[in-house]
């Protein structure tokens, strides 16, 4: 696709550093880099993908505005598969703001969120699914978030779904051919002597949305509460998940009595982790609302990980705590585990939700059991046992659901074969099924669909 406008923007983050990238895409790219670069050494044309040193003039006054790095990238050799320029300036906001501005002037337009991956996906540079991959590559907060979202970003998705679909094309092919032709013709193959083939599909699809949920909390993580009475070490135990001292430890009750939170990449996970105000009767208004914000943050949390003191017995705020969370998934962990135990872990689970694991005994301060613990947390994030993640894994809703669309048209295309119908009409179900496909790579994917997914890149991307 041919676009006439040339775009810009800034393409690294706000804020001071030691470089800052402007990115420009499109026809005039050249032109603009001709009127206001001017390099340190003479260049009588550029040289797609070299880099020039020299310094970025203000035309009308020929003012030096920076010392800077360029690079030409010529189509279709770039990433939108245009005419691309690359500024390279020093990192500080205004100089950036100014070098945007006389881009601007020069010929461009500011880009539109998502802009610059959405041009790669037009001109085929990208297919959707490739394109989603880019932002869940920079937003990843973990290695195998990561490995997940480059895997994506290479094709791996896509050449299973192509794969997919070069099947159901064939299968659909000799339904039609069945159609069209007959035994006097020298066809031998009947609509419905590829049930085992299309029920391999289904099968196949299936398993691949089956990935949907490893994948969102790769991409996404899960939520995790630390809840407890006072003093039981939530707040220790906060600083230990994470490395490093994030939450005022002390002996007095109702230190904590704001929720803090922070995210920790456990077991390659991303764990969004709060440390809240422990649970009691509030001794004042300032503790009360503290610990209505606990209640507020259990309720949007998908693990609730429930602390207490091993050194003393079960206690009666224990017992209300747990079952004011019976509906929540728990992981309950006994702390304190360095100092002679007392509390009896037959009691604890009497109380304990059957669905609640085992009670871990850890020690916060010791760091005794963390790595059992951590090992829990990553287990019932995933709802199962620790296993190596597939190489293609969907992350994204919309993929789960174009699979499972194209999964229930395979199926009344099946069960149309498999009754007799006219194979005319389980034809029309597999054509459904291919477009449903589609969709995840862009073969099919209406405009608004677009829209909403290139509005969640940042400008320069």
């Amino acid at each position: 696709m041919i676009f006439r406008d040339t775009i810009a923007a800034v393409a690294t983050p706000p804020g001071v550093g030691g470089i800052g990238l402007i990115r420009v895409s499109g026809p005039e790219a050249g032109g603009i880099a001709r009127r206001l670069f001017r390099p340190l050494r003479p260049v009588s044309s550029f040289v797609s993908h070299r880099l020039y040193h020299g310094h970025i003039v203000a035309p009308e006054t020929g003012a030096v505005l920076d010392e800077v790095l360029v690079t030409l990238m010529k189509a279709p050799r770039s990433f939108t598969g245009e005419d691309t320029l690359e500024i390279s300036c020093h990192g500080g906001p205004f100089i950036l703001r100014t070098v945007l501005e006389e881009v601007l002037r020069a010929g461009a337009r500011p880009a539109e969120r998502g802009e610059f991956t959405k041009r790669a996906f037009l001109n085929n540079r990208l297919d959707l699914a490739q394109a989603e991959a880019v932002l869940d590559v920079i937003t990843s907060h973990t290695q195998a978030g990561l490995s997940a979202a480059v895997a994506r970003l290479q094709g791996k998705l896509s050449h299973r779904i192509e794969a997919v679909r070069g099947e159901i094309i064939d299968l659909l092919a000799g339904i039609e051919a069945a159609i069209d032709f007959n035994e006097e013709d020298g066809m031998t193959e009947t609509p419905g002597s590829n049930l085992p083939r299309l029920q391999a599909v289904i099968d196949d699809l299936a398993a691949l949305a089956a990935t949907y949920r490893q994948g969102r909390i790769y991409r996404e993580g899960i939520g995790v509460v630390i809840a407890g009475r006072p003093n039981v070490g939530k707040s220790s135990l906060l600083n230990r998940l994470l490395g490093e001292k994030r939450a005022i430890v002390a002996p007095l009750p109702g230190t904590t009595r704001d929720f803090i939170e922070e995210t920790a990449d456990i077991l390659g996970i991303p764990v969004r982790l709060t440390d809240t105000a422990g649970v009691r009767p509030p001794g004042d208004a300032i503790e009360r609302e503290g610990i209505d914000f606990v209640w507020e943050r259990v309720a949007a949390a998908d693990v609730v990980l429930v602390l207490l003191d091993g050194s003393v017995e079960l206690a009666e705020d224990d017992r209300k705590l747990i079952a004011e969370l019976s509906e929540k998934p728990l992981l309950p962990a006994v702390n304190k585990a360095d100092l002679p135990q007392r509390l009896d872990e037959g009691s604890l689970r009497e109380i304990l939700p059957a669905t609640a694991p085992k009670p871990l005994r850890i020690s916060a301060k010791y760091g005794d059991g963390i790595k059992a613990l951590k090992q829990a947390i990553r287990d019932i994030a995933l709802a199962a046992p620790s296993q190596e993640a597939p190489e293609a894994l969907i992350a994204h809703l919309r993929h789960k659901v174009a699979l499972e669309k194209a999964a229930e048209d395979l199926g009344r295309a099946r069960d149309g074969l498999r009754e007799g119908l006219p194979p005319e009409l389980a034809a029309l179900e597999i054509r459904a099924a291919l477009d449903a496909l589609g969709e995840i790579t862009g073969r099919t994917t209406t405009e608004d669909v677009l829209e909403r997914i290139f509005s969640r890149f940042c400008l320069g991307k």
